[in-house]
Order: structure tokens, then C-alpha cells, then sequence
């Protein structure tokens, strides 16, 4: 399964501020990822990206290695609203595909 998130031409990734730590929206098509960009000004400057097994490693890396997510199962709502994911519950998703056991706000 393909996963995307917003990313700046110099590598920087899109990310909320969630209670005082940032949390990375994920897209389950480019689609979405795009809808949602209409909606935000602050992701104007940002694009689609695949998360491929790279682009994991980049995420999952900075903040030494606290990057928190979230699934966002529909982008016309607040981004927030979507699925509070850690990077190890990412990960399986990306790997099976299958929709996990997350709390949702």
C-alpha cells in the first residue's frame, strides 16, 4: 500500500503541532494528500511524496526518532482528526496494508 505525506522541494516534511509536539499527516493516495493542500495555506509549498522505505528512514530518524503521525482517513476535515499513529504502527501499515487498531481523536 502506498502512503503519502507533504514534503518541501528542501527535504522538509509537513507537520502539525500536537500539544507541543509535531506530528506528520499521512495520506492513503497523492489524491487526498492534494485535497488537503487546497485546504491549508501553510502546505502550499509542499507536495505529495510516496512514503517509500527512504522517506520512512528521514521521518523516523529526526527528533531522535520520536515522529508521531497521523492517518488521515478523510482530507476535507481538520487534519487532527485523523488516526494518532507512532512510527512502528506506520511501518506495519505500510508493510500489510491493513487498516490498524488506532485511538482516534
Amino acid at each position: 500500500m502506498n502512503l503519502y505525506a507533504m514534503r518541501r522541494a528542501n527535504g522538509d516534511w509537513y507537520a502539525l503541532d500536537d500539544r507541543g509536539s509535531l506530528r506528520v499527516p499521512v495520506f492513503r493516495s497523492s489524491r487526498d494528500a492534494q485535497v488537503a493542500r487546497s485546504r491549508d495555506s501553510g502546505m502550499e509549498c509542499f507536495r505529495a511524496v510516496a512514503l517509500d522505505e527512504g522517506a520512512f528512514l528521514n521521518l523516523t530518524t529526526t527528533s531522535e526518532g520520536s515522529a508521531k503521525f497521523w492517518l488521515v482517513e478523510n482530507p476535507l476535515i481538520k487534519l487532527s482528526r485523523g488516526r494518532e499513529l507512532d512510527s512502528a504502527q506506520l511501518a506495519l501499515l505500510m508493510l500489510n496494508g491493513n487498516t490498524i487498531a488506532a485511538k482516534t481523536r
